[in-house]
């Protein structure tokens, strides 16, 4: 995460805190009737939840991408991690195989 980048949460925050502002400003500046002062902030409060839904879905998105690439990037390092066991067995067998020819024939050597 870069500076620049906010979480989810700060923005969500924001946005509440802004509308919220924004709506008491309207209230005291532009007085209305009750009726109109009603309907403005159902309006506005419509707004914020359709806000906060996109934020929401597309935050769900995002964790969703994020979760599927995770997924496969274990899976790619999980198989390459067994690739390099086997490689490694065999190599440790190799060796052990090479140790064990010069060891008998050194045995044989000697005798």
């Amino acid at each position: 995460m870069t500076l620049n980048e906010k979480p989810l949460g700060h923005l969500l925050a924001g946005l509440l805190i802004g509308s919220a502002l924004g709506t008491l400003a309207g209230i005291l500046f532009a007085p209305k009737s009750g009726r109109e002062l009603r309907s403005e902030i159902m309006a506005k409060r419509n707004a914020l939840l359709k806000d906060a839904k996109d934020i929401y879905a597309d935050a769900g998105e995002k964790a969703s991408r994020i979760i599927e690439e995770a997924a496969h990037q274990t899976m790619a390092l999980k198989e390459d991690a067994g690739r390099h066991f086997a490689e490694t067995r065999q190599k440790t067998k190799e060796i052990l195989f090479h140790g064990e020819n010069k060891h008998a024939d050194a045995g044989v050597a000697e005798k």
